[in-house]
């Protein structure tokens, strides 16, 4: 077996990141010689093929901002693949409703955000929402958003890679990055050499990057989450509907999703998970992750950061199906809750934490130099932002700076 194998950009991950990145940097590099590794035997295994497949619009996210930079973008780029690839995009909308004065207080202030976000919403009465979604109900007002839609993300990673490898990219899968040893990268197949490597890896992100100096002061926090399937014959609802979040944290809470296929689930939950692979048993444990991880949970529940303690308690009782669904007909009228009973496979959100600070980043993070580029904290709405994301990273100055640099923007 030959020392290592040479390419000028090497790619860890074959989600949808890793995917969309090799995507833009083959359309602008198509001489140069890329691969793709990753560690399951097919895209989008973990969090880009368990994810919703809502393409969000980008008002929940301040101005200054890297969620509020791309998802806009990413929204309308995400949909011009699809409907260059025959991938159907079911434009379903969205919908935020409120339950009070307080939250009425937060609509306004997330239709400020859209505005600001140049996003296409607008604040509409409680007559205008029976119009838009007649199941759901609100407080005095609601947000609209015709630019939310769903798409299958399975069927998107796929097709990508399809046309990758009609591009000569190099896929290497069941291919697990294990160390880097100066400029090699060593794994349990084969070794590589880039001239750039790209960590586009989720839920193991933060692991690669300590071995190139960066995220020394992050770690990844997993979190589950788990849809429930509506199970009954009718189509109940045609629209997203959501709560009003809190700002606090980066969850949207238990929320109604209309998928590509027109099925309707609600979720997600998320709950804390023990180790990064989590989704159920023991598979895929690890004892170092699992006392790693859990001393973090348990500080952050004796210091009830970010008000944690609250967060493990109320998501423990979303096991119960009944309780679950009753969250979600919060938001609704006259909703038979018992035929959301299926539960779907669950995912793992890659949720950044900083350990100094023992509180959730907020926003995306890139960190990098002229060896090695970082995404990190690639959560929701990543999957919206891909597209957008790797047309930014395709920058001559972001891809190759002679002196190391790391961007970090802070939602707030």
């Amino acid at each position: 077996m030959e020392a290592y194998k040479e390419y000028d950009y090497l790619l860890i991950g074959a989600g949808i990141m890793g995917l969309t990145i090799c995507f833009e940097l083959q359309k602008k590099y198509p001489d140069k010689r890329i691969a793709i590794i990753e560690k399951e035997n097919d895209v989008a295994k973990h969090a880009s093929g368990r994810n919703s497949g809502v393409l969000h619009a980008g008002f929940y996210y301040t101005s200054n901002s890297l969620k509020a930079k791309f998802t806009k973008d990413g929204n309308m780029l995400m949909k011009e693949f699809c409907d260059s690839n025959g991938i159907y995009v079911n434009h379903c909308k969205k919908v935020v409703v409120a339950s009070n004065e307080e939250e009425l207080r937060v609509l306004y202030e997330l239709y400020d955000r859209g505005k600001q976000n140049g996003v296409d919403i607008s604040l509409i009465d409680e007559e205008e929402l029976y119009q838009i979604e007649p199941n759901s109900k609100t407080y005095k007002r609601a947000l609209f958003s015709p630019t939310t839609a769903s798409v299958n993300p399975v069927e998107v990673c796929k097709k990508l890679k399809e046309i990758l490898i009609e591009k000569k990219v190099d896929f290497f899968f069941n291919t697990k990055y294990l160390k880097r040893k100066e400029d090699i990268i060593v794994t349990n197949k084969v070794n590589f050499k880039p001239k750039l490597l790209i960590n586009a890896a989720g839920l193991y992100a933060d692991v690669i990057a300590k071995d190139y100096g960066f995220s020394r002061d992050r770690i990844i926090i997993p979190f589950k989450g788990i849809y429930l399937k509506y199970t009954g014959s009718d189509q109940l609802i045609k629209t997203n509907i959501y709560p009003v979040p809190n700002l606090l944290n980066p969850f949207l809470g238990v929320h109604y999703t209309v998928t590509a296929d027109n099925h309707i689930k609600i979720g997600p939950t998320s709950m804390p998970a023990f180790w990064r692979e989590n989704y159920g048993g023991l598979r895929n444990f690890k004892l170092a992750e699992f006392l790693q991880i859990s001393y973090f949970e348990i500080l952050l529940f004796i210091t009830n950061s970010f008000n944690f303690r609250k967060l493990a308690i109320s998501e423990i009782r979303k096991y119960n199906k009944a309780h679950f669904a009753g969250l979600a007909k919060k938001l609704t009228n006259n909703l038979e809750i018992r035929k959301f009973n299926q539960w779907l496979k669950p995912g793992i959100r890659a949720q950044l934490l900083n350990k100094k600070t023992l509180e959730l980043e907020m926003d995306f993070i890139i960190e990098g130099d002229s060896k090695s580029i970082h995404l990190l904290n690639a959560v929701s709405p990543a999957f919206t932002c891909s597209f957008s994301i790797a047309k930014y990273l395709m920058n001559t100055e972001n891809l190759r700076e002679p002196e190391p640099k790391s961007e970090t923007i802070t939602y707030s």
